[in-house]
Parts: structure tokens; sequence; C-alpha cells
């Protein structure tokens, strides 16, 4: 069972925990996390997610998940690389790009400059199933293809004149 804080509309702890899967209630929120993962060459690492999920089987995203109970939101963004790629990193290394408030979460996305031999990324089962390395032009194909989730989508077009620094 897994367990998140709820925060306000405010981004303040309520004190009170959130377990996954029931509704929230009004006004209630969770923290989730995205990383976007640019290597030297200016190209965005995707993970496939495996078909087995529930919501955007065998579609192509960045890392990401819900910061679990206790956990700030880098802490949480270095859990959820570790698990879903292998990939190591240190919570000073995220570069902090944006926050955003939906219906009933608050998501903050970060950039990592990283370089790793797709050889190395560590599937999670379950959760991805393939990794590539995309430049822009075909990023923006995979999206006019509907390749991408739908939500990654929303955050590179929110971001977009951000990512101009990272793609090359």
């Amino acid at each position: 069972m897994e367990l998140w804080d709820v925060y306000d509309a405010r981004r303040q702890l309520t004190g009170r925990t959130h377990r996954r899967g029931v509704p929230m209630q009004p006004g209630d929120y969770h923290l989730i996390v995205f990383v976007w993962i640019f290597n030297s060459a200016g190209q965005l690492l995707l993970t496939k997610r495996s078909p087995e999920k529930e919501s955007y089987p065998n579609l192509w995203e960045t890392t990401g998940g819900a910061v679990i109970a206790g956990e700030t939101s880098r802490e949480a963004i270095v859990r959820e690389l570790r698990e879903e790629t292998g990939i190591l990193a240190a919570p000073e290394e995220f570069v902090f790009l944006d926050s955003v408030r939906g219906k009933t979460w608050i998501s903050d996305t970060y950039a990592l400059r990283r370089d790793v031999p797709l050889s190395k990324i560590v599937f999670q089962p379950g959760e991805t199933c393939g990794a590539r390395w995309v430049d822009r032009t075909a990023f923006e194909k995979m999206i006019a293809a509907g390749e991408i989730t739908q939500p990654d989508v929303q955050r590179f077009r929110a971001l977009a004149r951000i990512f101009r620094e990272y793609f090359k």
C-alpha cells in the first residue's frame, strides 16, 4: 500500500496521508515528479511504458512518479530515476524547471544532464520495457504520431522555451 502526503493548494503539508488508488478529497493534493534527461549531444532519454500499465501502455515517456509520504520532491525524483532506469544521481544534480498544480496533484519537473549508454538502462518490470535517445525533431515526430504520453506532451508544450537550451 503506497501512501502519499496530502498538501493544500499552497503546497503546505496538511499532516495527513492518502492511500494511492482512493479518490482525493476536494482541496487535497499529492506531489508528483518528472525528470527530462538530456545527454551531451542534446538528446532526450525516453522510456517505453510497459504493456501491462493501465494508462498509456506501450507509449514513450519521461521518468517520473508519485512522491511517497515522508519524501521530498528531490528524494522522490532520485528514487524514481533509479527504479525506472537504474540511473543513479544525487538530489543536487537535478535542475528544477517548474511546478504546476492540477486538480488533485502538484507536479515538479526537473532536468538532468547525463550520458548513459542505452545498454546500461535497467528496466523496472511492469513499469518500463524500452529506452531510446531522441533529438528534438524525432521527439516532435513521435508527438505527432501519438507515441508520447499526453502528460509528457503537455509538459513539453508548457516548457518548450526552456527545453530549447537542452535540445541541440
